[in-house]
């Protein structure tokens, strides 16, 4: 008779132990182990090593014999998602989309799967809206979803037989937390149910060479809900984000097994759907008329292209024995520790100020190309001047006050040449050498050379 098999996982780092516990001792988090049930352990399931018969080296390859021609990449119909996914859709892959609710995930696939309706087989499994309310969806939208076959159903056996019988190019699935198999006895949305569910669904991707779609939910904090060995099992993890006061979306991958980790996509929502952004630094750069102190532009490099963004800092008197380091945007940390190195070798002393800094736009810098454009925007407020508004800076700043080169600082100054910026502060590492027609670059050494540059 079959024996059933249990074992205690942990849900944040996967780490599995003999019996339960309060605490993992892997992750230290409270809390988080709990009961999976393994499955039926039967004695034909168990492998059979006889030797080398089987003439395994057969199957062994050199990989510059591998033919990559049979994996061509399918073009989604979306430019950023396509460029956030490493050039397109990978035969056999699966992605997870995560997102707060009313992100744009189920909006973004729908389109997508549009799309891809027109001149592949494509399915879309929705297990938390009804069929009425996709279509509701898709009129809103103005798409056309005539080719676009549709299925209601959370149960994952009876997804892939229906997939087996459809054959489809694309799946999307609707999402992983509501999906479950009879097998497993636990409730949609447990840690074993998620994980049994997100693996059948793979392995079936992989089998059929199927391009899989995960939807995911988030946690209050922003991370994937669910165990974390769902991340480890798929192939790409993107997360969409974006604030409810804004119609701006980015895409962001965070594990990409067939392409780059720090592409970034850029979606407008409007009321026909997400619509691609072609030229971000243009909405991040929405700067007022009237030029105001605290305020300068940096260039921030994401993924294969500069993205133009203003920093924005407030210094004022503080009333409190400890004075306040905020930050939106940038890592609080590397602010306290940029004031004290120019506090050290630029003869300012903040101890007694409140210094506030926020990144326009609602994007998260956290390369260190930044570190002059923030002591720089930090300086206007305090002495309470205005900066140019055709200024752009860009540098990092060590411990010793050396401002060191950024990488590719040279496509970060022509990007900013475009936009109409007649004046940089940059490295002295990073200064073309044929200089750039239209533009007073300013090479910088130390932090005294960009105080006296101002």
């Amino acid at each position: 008779m079959a024996k059933t098999k249990t074992a205690f996982v942990c849900g944040d780092c996967g780490a599995d132990f003999p019996k339960w516990q309060g605490q993992c001792t892997a992750c230290k988090a409270w809390n988080t182990v709990t009961e999976v049930r393994l499955g039926a352990v039967t004695a034909q399931s168990k492998p059979r090593f006889d030797g080398y018969v089987g003439k395994t080296t057969d199957r062994i390859v050199n990989l510059s014999d591998v033919d990559l021609s049979q994996m061509p990449r399918l073009v989604s119909g979306s430019a950023e998602l396509d460029r956030v996914l490493g050039g397109g859709l990978v035969p056999g892959s699966a992605i997870l989309i995560g997102g707060h609710p009313g992100a744009g995930k189920s909006t973004l696939l729908l389109q997508v799967m549009c799309f891809l309706a027109e001149s592949v087989t494509a399915l879309y499994v929705t297990g938390e809206e009804s069929l009425q309310q996709v279509a509701m969806r898709a009129n809103r939208l103005k798409l056309q979803p005539k080719q676009l076959s549709m299925l209601s159903e959370t149960n994952v056996e009876a997804i892939c037989q229906a997939a087996t019988e459809l054959k489809p190019k694309v799946i999307v699935i609707d999402s992983i937390q509501v999906m479950h198999m009879a097998e497993v006895t636990s409730a949609p949305g447990s840690v074993s149910q998620v994980r049994e569910s997100a693996a059948e669904l793979t392995r079936f991707a992989k089998q059929t060479g199927t391009i899989l779609f995960l939807v995911g939910h988030v946690t209050k904090d922003g991370s994937l809900a669910g165990p974390k060995v769902l991340e480890h099992i798929i192939d790409c993890s993107l997360q969409l984000e974006g604030s409810a006061d804004s119609r701006f979306r980015t895409l962001r991958s965070h594990k990409n097994r067939f392409g780059a980790v720090n592409e970034l996509g850029v979606f407008a929502m409007l009321e026909t759907g997400l619509k691609e952004v072609k030229n971000p630094s243009s909405i991040f750069l929405s700067r007022s008329e009237e030029a105001s102190p605290g305020s300068v532009v940096m260039v921030v490099w994401e993924g294969t292209r500069p993205l133009l963004v203003e920093i924005q800092a407030l210094v004022d008197e503080s009333h409190m024995s400890n004075p306040r380091r905020i930050t939106v945007g940038l890592d609080s940390n590397r602010l306290a520790m940029l004031l004290a190195v120019l506090h050290r070798h630029g003869g300012l002393h903040m101890g007694d100020q409140d210094v506030f800094v926020n990144v326009v736009g609602g994007v998260k810098v956290l390369e260190t190309s930044a570190d002059l454009a923030l002591l720089l925007a930090v300086i206007s407020s305090f002495k309470n001047q205005v900066l140019d508004q055709d200024l752009m800076v860009i540098g990092e700043v060590g411990l010793s006050g050396e401002i060191r080169p950024v990488p590719n600082g040279q496509e970060r100054i022509r990007e900013a040449a475009k936009h109409g910026f007649k004046r940089a502060i940059v490295p002295k590492g990073n200064v073309p050498k044929g200089g750039i027609a239209g533009m007073q670059i300013v090479p910088v050494v130390k932090l005294s050379d960009a105080l006296n540059a101002l």
